[in-house]
């Protein structure tokens, strides 16, 4: 029997009134004023991983927060489902038909192939899946990056070279009668353990997929290391080593990113049978943090012009003060020496940029001596540039006037509407990119 499906569409960082949630109660009661914390651990897998990477989407965080007689969305987009309820969360600055904005760039910042579709219902659990097939190798790099992961497992060997613990039961099994063997067990320190074991078995199954190859040809380096290491990988193992792994997190915080890495290969070697979408009494679905998504995609664009300091990554600290006083992380700084910009990625409407927004770019550019800032913003609207020019001078000495030196400049990127395919979007936001990096870096950046 078919389930038929109770969908409805919602845009991030938005309102809506909870009469609009009535064709899905059940699903908006699991996840209503519910943290993103919470919601992993009963079975969602949000993007980047919580408190890890991400600088704007915190533990603490809501997909839908219950204010009054509304709902409030937050920065995150994706989907998520529980039984037959799907709630979709696209951009909000995606057009009402699509959201080919979030598909670009998931597109651009990891090679996720366009074969996914958001916000088309049919399907939408098999989307799921391959949204995690394809994060595979993100996440598998992310952890070898740490190296190859060790830990102590235990070995069986029967042999006159004893060296760890008698196993009495086994020895009589084997060596009865006596044969000048002794059936032991050894704890040593392995890359060939349950985790690796776990990974390859991950890797096996999506090679067999049909753009399999494809996804993992972007890890090549990676997964060799990983087979070989697992030399003891049997096909035949691959129930025991999901269970093992269930019952063995990876806790260690030096090794956090095989944490993330263990917990999205057992949802794809878990739930390639079951468990997504089938009447499954469980929440689940996969959620991306939408500011992430937005700096990553500008720093593709303009990566060759400007340095990208990462904070959760603890890339390019800059100190404010002299003794090391004052971390900071601008979002963008120029490359070039002499006329130094620095540019903050917001993904928010340019009419939400204020307060804090202007004192923290301003701050940044008197500490690099830059006299030229942006916000570099998803522009939906056609608004166009925006240039704010510093104040000098006190009201009370009634002599403030606007300064022809120092300046904001709110520029954005022109995200196409009402594309009527996803590869005419595509030729108009390529197109709508050149104009973008010719106005904040000149026409030589063609």
């Amino acid at each position: 029997m078919v389930m038929m499906m109770k969908q409805i569409r919602i845009s991030d960082n938005s309102i809506y009134h909870k009469q609009q949630f009535s064709n899905i109660p059940h699903l908006t009661a699991k996840i209503s004023n519910k943290s993103l914390e919470q919601l992993e651990r009963e079975g969602v897998f949000v993007f980047p991983e919580l408190l890890a990477d991400s600088e704007d989407i915190t533990k603490d965080q809501m997909i839908l927060q219950h204010i009054g007689d509304n709902y409030r969305t937050h920065n995150v987009m994706g989907f998520i489902g529980y039984g037959d309820e799907r709630l979709v969360l696209t951009s909000r600055f995606s057009d009402k038909k699509s959201d080919y904005f979030l598909h670009y760039m998931l597109e651009q910042v990891l090679d996720f192939p366009n074969i996914v579709d958001l916000s088309t219902s049919a399907n939408q659990d098999d989307r799921l899946f391959h949204f995690l097939l394809f994060l595979f190798p993100y996440y598998l790099e992310q952890a070898i990056r740490k190296g190859l992961f060790k830990t102590y497992i235990r070995k069986n060997y029967n042999d006159s070279n004893v060296k760890g613990i008698i196993d009495v039961p086994r020895h009589i099994d084997r060596n009865t009668p006596f044969i000048g063997k002794v059936a032991y067990n050894q704890r040593e320190y392995s890359y060939d353990n349950y985790l690796m074991e776990l990974i390859r078995h991950t890797v096996e199954f999506i090679k067999k997929k049909p753009y399999g190859n494809r996804i993992l040809s972007k890890a090549k380096n990676e997964i060799q290391l990983v087979v070989n290491a697992t030399q003891n990988y049997s096909a035949f193992d691959k129930h025991s080593i999901v269970e093992k792994n269930k019952h063995s997190s990876v806790r260690h915080a030096y090794y956090r990113e095989y944490r993330a890495l263990q917990r999205l290969c057992l949802l794809i070697l878990q739930q390639q049978k079951h468990n997504i979408g089938s009447g499954a009494r469980q929440i689940y679905g996969i959620l991306f943090d939408g500011a992430w998504l937005w700096e990553e995609y500008i720093n593709k664009l303009i990566s060759d012009k400007f340095y990208h300091p990462r904070n959760k990554g603890g890339e390019g600290a800059q100190r404010l003060f002299e003794g090391g006083i004052g971390l900071i992380y601008p979002d963008f700084i120029g490359r070039d020496q002499i006329s130094r910009l620095i540019a903050d990625a917001k993904y928010k409407p340019t009419d939400n940029i204020s307060g804090k927004d202007y004192l923290q770019l301003l701050a940044y550019m008197l500490r690099f001596d830059a006299k030229t800032g942006y916000y570099l913003y998803p522009d939906s609207q056609s608004v166009g540039d925006v240039r704010l020019r510093l104040n000098e001078g006190v009201k009370y000495e009634n002599n403030v006037k606007a300064r022809d030196d120092i300046s904001v400049i709110k520029h954005g990127l022109l995200i196409p509407q009402n594309a009527d395919s996803y590869n005419i979007f595509v030729n108009q936001i390529n197109d709508n990119e050149i104009k973008f990096k010719q106005i904040l870096l000149g026409t030589s950046c063609k």
